[in-house]
């Protein structure tokens, strides 16, 4: 189980129009967001990957860079890139299954079709958010079983506000005996 405060497993993944991305190499002053999603196939992954493009400015001028991450193929990547019509937002594909069990995402089996007419991959993970302090540190992390009821980005930077504001500390990073 990742944890709040302590370092996160290291990630690197090809993005479709911004060269490589690597955890280790991200400089942005406060952290990366990093969005996994489950793929083309979602419905619910277009319309969570529209806002997220919609508040990626937002990010960047309190000082969070944004990545969004998936198992999918480049060529899946690039057609849910087109689909949500994003410019600027990078897009990484190829996650290995077992880097995003690493981070704690849970792997889901395809059930065919979805209700968009889109295959789904044999194997796909389900959604992760996570804000990784710029010393590759946990600082804030959800991972979920389904596609439904994800955190919206409009809340996120209004509570990273709030962060910035207080000098809010990462929660959650207790380990021992309760």
């Amino acid at each position: 189980m990742l944890m709040p405060r302590k370092k996160t497993p290291n990630l690197s993944v090809k993005t479709l129009d911004h060269g490589a991305f690597d955890l280790t190499s991200e400089s942005a002053e406060r952290g990366t967001l990093i969005c996994f999603y489950r793929g083309f196939h979602c419905p619910i992954c277009a319309n969570y990957l529209t806002e997220l493009d919609r508040k990626a400015g937002e990010f960047e001028t309190r000082g969070v860079s944004v990545v969004a991450i998936s198992s999918d193929s480049e060529e899946r990547a690039r057609m849910m890139q087109d689909k949500i019509k994003s410019e600027t937002l990078r897009f990484g594909y190829g996650l290995p299954l077992d880097l995003a069990r690493d981070w704690g995402l849970y792997i889901s089996t395809s059930r065919g079709k979805t209700s968009i007419g889109v295959e789904e991959p044999a194997l796909f993970s389900e959604p992760g958010v996570f804000l990784v302090s710029p010393d590759q540190s946990l600082y804030f992390g959800v991972v979920q079983t389904m596609p439904f009821v994800r955190p919206h980005f409009g809340d996120f930077v209004g509570a990273l506000d709030f962060v910035i504001a207080n000098d809010y500390p990462a929660r959650g990073e207790y380990d021992g005996p309760v």
